[in-house]
C-alpha cells in the first residue's frame, strides 16, 4: 500500500495539459459520492428533526439550510483544478493559520473554550478548518520529496513544524480532541509519503514517556474526563452522568429499535449533547443495532470511495490529498462511536455530517469536495518540480 500511493514515478515525465471544460468537469464528478454524502446528511437532519421532539427548530431546519450551501460548495471545489490547488496550498494554510491566531485576540468563549470567530451569520471554528488546509500543506510539500529523500531526518522537520504549528494554537483554546485529529491525520499523510514505521513507533515512544509531563498541563475538566472514562460510576449524576446515559440508550435500543422519535432517552431528555457529541446514541436507540450498522455501513462505503480515487490519481500531490480527508473522515466516525461507547475519554468529536454544527459541516463538505476534484483530475500528472502551466 505504501509502495503504491509513494509512487513518485511519474515526477520526471512532462505534465499533461488535457483540456478538460467546466461540463466534463461536471459530468467527471463522482455523483455515487455525491449522493452518499447527501444520504448521511439527510439522516442527520431527520436525527437531529427527532431529537427536537418532532420539530425542526432549533436544530434541524438549520442543519438543512447549511447542507445546501455546503453541497454547492463541495461541488464548487471538485471542478477546481487539482494543480491550481496545489499552487494554493501553502497560501490557504497561512490563511487559516492567521485565523487561528485571531481566536486567540478575538475569539468568542463558549462552554468555557475559546475557539469560534463571530462572523454576525456564522460562528466559524478555524480549528476544523486546518484539517484540510493542513493536508493540502502537507500533500504540497511531500510532492516535491523523492522517497530517498523522505528517509532523511532534517527533511521531516518542516512538515512537522507544519503540523505543531497550528495544533499549539489549538490546544490554547483548549481543544485537545481536535488537536489530536489534526496529529493523527497528518501521520496518514506522513505514512502515504513514504516515512518509515519506526520513525512513527519512534514518536509514538516518545508521546508516550511524556504523558505525565503532559498530565500537568491539562486542564481540570481534561483530567476529569479521563478520570470518568476510567470509573463513570463514581459520578453518576455528575460527570459520570453523559457517558453512563449514553450506555443505557444503546442498549435499550436492542436489534431493531424503539422506533421513530420514541427512544426513551433522547425525548424525555435523560440524554445530553444528543443534538451534537451523542446523536450517534439517539440513531442507535431509535433503529437499534440494524440502524446504528446501517449507518456505519454509509461511512465505510465513503472510505472505500476515498481509498479507490487515491488509488486512482496519477500526481503524488492528489494521492497525498486524498489519503489525508479519507483519513480525517475515518477519525471523524472512529472517535465519536468510541466515544459514545465509552471506549475513549469524550472529547467533543462531532458525528461527519449528522451532528449539528456549522464549522464541522463546512469543513466535511470542503473534504469531500477534495475528494472529488481529486477525482475529476486524477489523470493530471504533476511534475515534482511544481506546476508551471494551467
Amino acid at each position: 500500500m505504501v509502495a503504491v500511493l509513494s509512487n513518485h514515478g511519474s515526477g520526471g515525465l512532462a505534465p499533461q495539459r488535457p483540456q478538460l471544460t467546466l461540463g466534463s468537469k461536471i459530468r467527471m464528478i463522482n455523483w455515487g459520492l455525491v449522493l452518499l454524502v447527501c444520504v448521511i446528511t439527510g439522516v442527520g437532519v431527520a436525527l437531529l428533526y427527532s431529537a427536537a421532539g418532532g420539530n425542526w427548530k432549533p436544530w434541524a431546519q438549520p442543519q438543512l439550510v447549511r447542507a445546501v450551501p455546503g453541497v454547492v460548495l463541495m461541488l464548487t471545489i471538485a471542478v477546481i483544478d487539482v494543480r491550481y490547488l496545489m499552487k494554493s496550498a501553502y497560501v490557504i494554510f497561512v490563511l487559516v493559520l492567521i485565523l487561528l491566531i485571531a481566536v486567540e485576540l478575538m475569539g468568542r468563549i463558549g462552554m468555557g473554550a475559546q475557539r469560534w470567530i463571530d462572523l454576525g451569520f456564522f460562528q466559524l471554528q478555524p480549528s476544523e478548518l486546518m484539517k484540510p488546509a493542513l493536508t493540502l500543506a502537507l500533500a504540497r510539500y511531500f510532492h516535491g520529496v523523492s522517497l530517498d529523500q523522505i528517509g532523511r531526518p532534517l527533511l521531516l522537520i518542516p512538515p512537522l513544524m507544519l503540523v505543531f504549528t497550528p495544533v499549539v494554537f489549538v490546544l490554547m483554546q483548549p481543544n485537545l480532541g481536535t488537536s489530536l485529529l489534526l496529529i493523527m491525520g497528518s501521520g496518514a499523510v506522513f505514512f502515504a509519503a513514504g516515512v518509515r514505521i519506526w520513525k512513527f513507533l519512534l514518536v509514538i515512544g516518545g508521546g508516550l514517556s511524556a504523558i505525565p509531563i503532559a498530565w500537568e498541563f491539562l486542564h481540570d475538566y481534561q483530567k476529569q474526563r479521563v478520570y470518568t472514562f476510567l470509573e463513570p460510576e463514581t459520578d453518576p449524576l455528575g460527570a459520570g452522568y453523559n457517558i453512563l446515559q449514553s450506555k443505557i440508550a444503546l442498549g435499550s435500543g436492542g436489534l431493531f429499535g424503539k422506533g421513530f422519535m420514541a427512544g426513551s432517552q433522547s425525548q424525555l431528555m435523560f440524554l445530553p449533547e444528543k443534538h451534537t457529541d451523542f446523536i450517534f446514541v439517539v440513531l442507535a436507540e431509535e433503529f437499534g443495532m440494524v440502524g446504528a450498522l446501517t449507518l456505519l455501513a454509509l461511512y465505510l462505503l465513503l472510505l472505500i470511495y476515498g481509498v479507490v480515487i487515491a488509488l486512482s490519481c496519477r500526481s503524488q500531490f492528489a494521492r497525498l490529498v486524498a489519503v489525508g480527508m479519507t483519513a480525517q473522515f475515518f477519525l471523524y466516525v472512529m472517535v465519536n462511536v468510541s466515544m459514545v461507547m465509552g471506549l475513549i475519554p469524550v472529547v467533543g468529536i462531532p458525528l461527519p455530517l449528522v451532528s449539528y454544527g456549522g464549522s464541522a459541516m463546512m469543513t466535511l463538505m470542503i473534504g469531500v469536495g477534495l475528494l472529488l476534484s481529486m477525482s475529476v483530475h486524477r489523470e493530471i500528472r504533476i511534475p515534482k518540480s511544481g506546476v508551471t502551466d494551467m
